[in-house]
């Protein structure tokens, strides 16, 4: 879309007061022409270029303000030099003193106001133009302060009138600002009390079908019925679950998060798998399983398996040339997962704690389980962890 022209010359501050000089001069010789026949002290050429040596410094006013100033300060020699001054010497001394006061701020406007205007009283006593015999020096002097007084109080009401509303647009700014926070706090606490609400009945149904499945294996042979019938419920007891954990799901996943990858999640047997891609990588490693396996939570074997997949993405990033060892122990209440390498240990700078780590030991946590990392003191670095496990028929409180 084609922008305005106004709004195209806003962009172009020299142009639009470059413009405005050139209508300074052209009124000015507006005025030279309907006074020719009367008579005029000098010719219409040498007029014209007094007016433009005179609205010169008005193209200046906002690239150049201390330019424009200094230019026009030597256009008072005219009225002495010549016995009288172009109407564009008055008027560029006005919008300057306007310029000034309207983007200045108020000291330096008033002390740019007194460096124009004081020279021009002073001029106008010692050496009056020609053309104001008549007025007198006094009412001269009186009419140049009244029209430097006027123009610098409009250039303040200006300055104040802008100041105000660039004020007004940042405090509405901030307002909004504020606004949007306290919305995305209050949808934040209102989804962390829905998941919370949302986890209660996750956890209910949980336990109630545990306690129902309980039931049913104590039944089943003496009674094939009722257990069929308590089975059922569990059946529709576990979808409502599912149904609820995807809500649940759904109210915790923020706008820049990706949709749930329906994908199974790894475990315990993708642990060789993963050995198997960091030995492409370049690092060697073996994994030793003791204690035979055993059947774990979905939840304990991502978990066993994630600190597997940090711990050696660490060993890639850091050790250099090493090798390292994975170690998984099934006990009776707890499983096991130990990572070693024989790499160069840690870097110096240990005040930092990674994200890996972080994340490694929220999982732990999860569990009620423990974890340790740090050098290992024959050099190298080791990740332990060791994370309970329930007992097969134990039912979660």
């Amino acid at each position: 879309m084609t922008e305005r022209p106004w709004v195209v010359l806003r962009r172009h501050p020299l142009a639009v007061d470059a413009l405005l000089a050139a209508a300074l001069v052209a009124l000015d010789a507006l005025f030279a022409v309907i006074a020719a026949p009367r008579g005029t002290p000098h010719p219409l050429p040498l007029a014209l270029l007094w007016s433009v040596l005179c609205a010169f410094p008005v193209a200046l006013r906002r690239v150049a303000p201390r330019a424009a100033v200094a230019a026009a300060l030597p256009t008072l020699a005219l009225p002495a030099l010549t016995g009288g001054g172009p109407g564009a010497q008055g008027l560029a001394f006005a919008i300057l003193t306007y310029t000034l006061a309207a983007r200045r701020p108020a000291r330096s406007a008033a002390l740019a106001a007194a460096v124009l205007w004081v020279p021009v009283v002073v001029v106008t006593v010692v050496a009056p133009p020609s053309s104001a015999q008549d007025v007198g020096p006094v009412l001269l002097v009186l009419n140049n302060l009244l029209v430097g007084l006027l123009s610098y109080a409009v250039g303040r009401v200006v300055h104040a009138r802008r100041a105000a509303t660039l004020a007004l647009r940042e405090r509405a700014r901030v307002a909004e600002e504020q606004q949007r926070a306290l919305a995305a706090q209050a949808v934040a606490d209102e989804r962390r009390r829905i998941a919370r609400e949302l986890h209660d009945v996750v956890a209910h149904h949980v336990s109630v079908m545990g306690v129902l499945a309980t039931g049913a294996r104590r039944v089943l042979r003496r009674d094939p019925d009722a257990a069929d019938e308590v089975i059922g419920t569990i059946e529709e007891t576990g979808r409502a679950t599912l149904r609820e954990l995807r809500r649940l799901l759904d109210v915790l996943r923020t706008e820049a998060e990706p949709a749930a990858d329906l994908a199974p999640q790894p475990g315990l047997a993708g642990i060789e798998a993963l050995a198997e891609q960091v030995r492409e990588a370049g690092l060697p490693v073996t994994v030793r399983v003791e204690g035979g396996p055993r059947v774990v939570e979905d939840g304990v074997a991502l978990a066993v398996y994630r600190i597997v997949q940090e711990a050696l993405t660490n060993v890639l990033k850091h050790a250099g040339a090493a090798t390292a060892e994975v170690r998984i122990a099934y006990g009776e209440a707890a499983v096991e997962v130990e990572v070693t390498d024989t790499g160069r240990g840690p870097a110096p700078d240990t005040s930092r704690v990674g994200h890996g780590l972080v994340g490694m030991r929220e999982r732990v946590g999860l569990y009620g389980g423990v974890l340790r990392a740090g050098a290992r003191p024959g050099g190298g670095f080791r990740v332990y962890a060791r994370i309970p496990v329930e007992r097969e028929g134990q039912v979660a409180a």
